[in-house]
């Protein structure tokens, strides 16, 4: 099956699929809302960071490793409510090692009976090829691969996102753009381009007769044209600190998830993706981390909880 996984890196692009994944997926799509949407920055009164790392496809020589990290923050100026934030991902798999770092901005506005943050985001990809990684001993190499440079390459593109994210005390939506410019990869005489993706997000809280309980269902779509993931999420929350929930992302993966705020703000989650494709009977499934923490740098006031865990 080793084998499998070298051919689908090599064979579906000259460049080895395109120096980069088009889209790294997470399964917690409902916390990594800055990643995707630059609309969500400062949406909450709090300054929030958190990390997510997805180990993919576990038993796979080569398979999908990616680490992301938020950072924002709201703030006032000129009497308006502005949100900022940084984003920085890496996606490492086979002879791929890609970097992505990217900082939101957002203006937020009162609409209705909610908030809107309408958000820009710029940064840079730097998608390297490095050709020590190690082909796996059940694959016959006799020669220098001419799609693999006999020393480390990398090559940098500016990379542009656009987003809206809306919030009441009850429910959101997101509508964003990532790889709003499609970035051109040039490299070696090959060039690719990153298409654009679009987002839509959205969920909903919805209040049990039992008030320790509360039922927290989420959609994630992304789409570039060809191809879409649609994600389905129901996530059931107690006493606003302990959650668990199922998710199936439609014709791919069943997920189940769980975690728990610790203390002064500071919430775990691991998530177990169950492969549903032909690749279910070679390996071991996915494993993701998820990490947040949130605080106020307004001493006066005590720590504020979330009401529900939709907006980490």
């Amino acid at each position: 099956m080793r084998r499998l996984l070298i051919l689908l890196i090599v064979v579906s692009n000259p460049l080895l699929g395109l120096f980069a994944q088009q889209a790294p997926q997470f399964s917690h799509n409902m916390f990594n809302q800055m990643t995707i949407n630059p609309g969500y920055a400062g949406s909450s009164d709090l300054i929030c960071a958190s990390a997510i790392n997805r180990q993919q496809w576990v038993g796979f020589e080569g398979a999908p490793a990616t680490t992301v990290v938020n950072v924002n923050s709201p703030f006032r100026l000129f009497g308006k409510s502005h949100g900022a934030g940084i984003t920085v991902y890496n996606d490492k798999y086979a002879f791929n090692n890609d970097i992505d770092i990217n900082v939101s901005y957002a203006y937020r506005m009162s609409l209705a009976s909610g908030q809107l943050g309408i958000g820009i985001s710029g940064g840079f990809i730097n998608a390297s090829l490095d050709p020590k990684w190690v082909y796996p001993e059940d694959i016959a190499v006799t020669g220098p691969d001419p799609n693999i440079p006999q020393s480390k390459e990398s090559v940098m593109s500016l990379d542009l996102g656009f987003g809206l994210f809306y919030k009441t005390d009850r429910m959101y939506f997101g509508l964003s753009s990532q790889h709003l410019n499609e970035p051109v990869i040039n490299k070696s005489a090959n060039a690719s381009t990153l298409k654009r993706h679009y987002y839509l997000t959205s969920g909903y809280n919805l209040a049990l007769p039992n008030p320790s309980f509360e039922i927290i269902p989420s959609i994630f779509l992304v789409t570039e044209g060809a191809s879409s993931s649609l994600t389905v999420n129901t996530n059931v929350l107690y006493n606003k600190r302990i959650w668990g929930g199922v998710s199936y992302r439609l014709n791919d993966a069943i997920i189940g998830m769980f975690g728990i705020e610790l203390f002064n703000g500071v919430r775990i989650g691991y998530a177990y993706d169950y492969s549903l494709s032909d690749l279910s009977g070679y390996n071991d499934g996915t494993h993701e981390f998820m990490v947040s923490y949130c605080f106020s740098l307004k001493k006066e006031k005590p720590p504020q909880r979330y009401k529900s865990i939709r907006f980490l």
